[in-house]
């Protein structure tokens, strides 16, 4: 897989935007992308150094789908990327704090 089909789209949360400070960013990614996969995407694509990724699968919420009927949003994989303390930070993430 290449980088940008790892990586969907960074999460951005209050709680996100507050782990930043620790070197901690929220990313949704491919749900078949594995931890080693989703370290070397963040690695080729922002050039840092990752120490250490947790997953998640966020599961679907139930939702109406139009006159009632029940339905579920889509379930999706988050990733938790934590950087080495000597890696620079991610950009993407500097203008929101």
């Amino acid at each position: 897989m290449i980088s940008y089909d790892v990586i969907v789209r960074p999460v951005i949360s209050e709680r996100s935007m507050a782990a930043v400070a620790d070197k901690k960013y929220v990313f949704e990614v491919a749900t078949a992308a594995g931890k080693i996969e989703i370290k070397k995407a963040v690695e080729e694509a922002f050039g840092v150094k990752v120490a250490k990724v947790n997953t998640m699968i966020v599961p679907g919420k139930a939702k109406r789908m139009g006159a009632g009927r029940p339905g579920r949003t889509k379930e999706w994989k988050k990733a938790i990327v934590q950087l080495t303390e000597d890696s620079k930070t991610i950009e993407l993430f500097e203008g929101m704090v």
